[in-house]
Parts: C-alpha cells; sequence; structure tokens
C-alpha cells in the first residue's frame, strides 16, 4: 500500500477568508511546501486555471496536482445542471491528471457566513434525501466513466456532518461516489474517525488529516460560534498538534488497501500560526503514523 502525502494551500491563504494569507505569494506556498515534504497540493485562489500554465508553475516546485474543492448545489439541480456548472473545474482537474474532485454540497451552506452559528446550518427534510441520492448517484457515475471521481466532503455548515449523515449518503449510493475522510470535520462534528473509517474504509478515496485543539472546540460549541470564527480561533492544526489519533483513523483505511492521496490540510490564521513550521509538523507526523498502520509513502515527484 503506498500513499503520498500532500498538502493544501490554505495554511498560507485561505480562501473562505482571503484576509488571512491574502499577501502571501503563491510562489512561496508552493516553494514552502516543496520544503517540508510534500510531493503535492490541492488547488487554492491564486493558482492558474489554465492547465498548461499550472502544470508549469507546479512543476517547477516539483509538485503534482492532487484533487480541488468544488462546491455544488445538486439540492437545487439536476444532474445535468451540475455538470454544466462544474464542468471547467472538473476539465482542469482531469488535465493535471487527478483521479479524484473534492465535491461537497453547498447549497445552504453556512460555512462561510460568520453572522451565524455552524451550529444553525441546514438540514434535508426527509423528503428531500432520495432525490438528492439519487441525482449524486448518477452524477458520481458520470464522472467515473470519465476518470475523475467524487471524493464527498462531509463538511462542517452544510447537509452533511455526522456519521449518521454520511452513513446515509454511502448507503444510498453507487461505490463511484467516494468519500473523503476528513478527521478534523468530523471530530468538530463530535465523531470519532476511526469509527467512521472502520464502517466506511472501501469507499474512502481521499483523506484530510487535519487535528483539532480541544480547549477552542469546546469553546466554539460553548459559545456558539460560525465555523469561520472557530477557524481564525484555531480550532484547527496540523497532525501532531491536537486530539486526534491518526493511528486510530488510518488503520482500517490503510487495512483496506488505501492507495491515494494523504493530505495535511489545517486552516489557520498564518499570522498566528507560521505556515512553513506547521507545515513540517503535520508533514513528520502524519507521516510517522502512516508508517505505522502500515503504508509505505510514495517520494516521486511529478
Amino acid at each position: 500500500m503506498s500513499v503520498r502525502i500532500g498538502t493544501n494551500p490554505i495554511a498560507w491563504s485561505n480562501d473562505d477568508l482571503p484576509e488571512l494569507g491574502g499577501e502571501t505569494p503563491l510562489e512561496t506556498c508552493l516553494a514552502e511546501a516543496r520544503e517540508a515534504g510534500f510531493t503535492g497540493i490541492e488547488m487554492g485562489n491564486k493558482f492558474p486555471r489554465e492547465p498548461a500554465a499550472l502544470a508549469e508553475v507546479l512543476g517547477r516546485h516539483g509538485l503534482a496536482l492532487v484533487s480541488g474543492w468544488y462546491g455544488a448545489e445538486l439540492r437545487r439541480r439536476s444532474v445535468e445542471e451540475e455538470i454544466a456548472a462544474m464542468q471547467p473545474h472538473f476539465e482542469l482537474l482531469k488535465a493535471l491528471g487527478c483521479k479524484v474532485m473534492v465535491f461537497a454540497e453547498t447549497f445552504g451552506t453556512v460555512q462561510g457566513r460568520r453572522d451565524v452559528p455552524v451550529a444553525e446550518r441546514p438540514r434535508m427534510s426527509e423528503t428531500e434525501w432520495p432525490g438528492f441520492l439519487d441525482r449524486l448517484g448518477l452524477l458520481g457515475e458520470w464522472m467515473a466513466e470519465r476518470g475523475v471521481a467524487i471524493a464527498f466532503h462531509h463538511h462542517m455548515g452544510t447537509v452533511i456532518e455526522t456519521a449518521e449523515e454520511i452513513d446515509r449518503l454511502l448507503e444510498g449510493t453507487p461505490a463511484s461516489v467516494g468519500l473523503l475522510l476528513d478527521t478534523g470535520h468530523l471530530v468538530f462534528a463530535g465523531e470519532d474517525p476511526a469509527q467512521v473509517a472502520a464502517r466506511w474504509a472501501g469507499r474512502v478515496n481521499h483523506v484530510h488529516a487535519k487535528d483539532v485543539r480541544a480547549e477552542v472546540l469546546a469553546r466554539a460549541r460553548r459559545e456558539r460560534w460560525s465555523f469561520l470564527d472557530a477557524v481564525v480561533g484555531g480550532v484547527f492544526t496540523v497532525p501532531g498538534d491536537g486530539m486526534v489519533d491518526f493511528e486510530a483513523a488510518l488503520a482500517p483505511v490503510a487495512k483496506a488497501g488505501y492507495a491515494g492521496w494523504l493530505i495535511v490540510e489545517a486552516e489557520q490564521d498564518p499570522a498566528k500560526a507560521h505556515p512553513l513550521t506547521y507545515a513540517r509538523k503535520g508533514f513528520s507526523h502524519l507521516r510517522a503514523a502512516a508508517e505505522r498502520v502500515g503504508f509505505r509513502i510514495g517520494e516521486d515527484a511529478p
């Protein structure tokens, strides 16, 4: 079982809160990501959106493009409408050799609203679930046939947060709909990443490894913070700097034969958490945890 360890530019520049790291050049992000040991990176808002230009800038730093976030609105769109909306992003990822697309359902989400507590997220009604799952399944088949699979991202502030909602989503869709296992979002949602991993390891096709600061999480819940206020407050951090047991979370995935990417993704304020320092810490801890559960770390550059 060979995996590669990548990162996300959100530690250097935050897409949801552009004021966090807005002044940091893309070149700094890419150079420091490679210096920390990563061989791949996900998309960020400072990346070129033209395939040749993106391949050139990543190639100069010895980095592969791993994937990129897509905020779907499949709750209100038809499959055909969603395909049309995502086509440019899908084609960019495909052109750069990505095997998965980070896919979250964001219609009605509160993840980007600082005026709404994350606890007041939307929820799907009983009557809405069947149609949503049918459309998601069809979209998953369409994407899989074209070589870039859905990696469905359960995410705070959205309609898919909890283990129960993940169960319902995966039980109601074909295997072409993969699961993005995000340790930080599961802990924030009150779930055990190891239990979710054990139940759905065979459907996991992407992993986001983020840690959680227990004291900040407790305060965020107690004071009913928004998701973005929790991020600014430091609820997330890199592996090895919080409460998550990464060996327990990764062991079922390793046992199931996972052979994709492990992504250090920890949105923090770069003015408080020096990106390169934390990137090195996260890489080192995640690599050690992955090796202890049986993964072999691929070092090849693109």
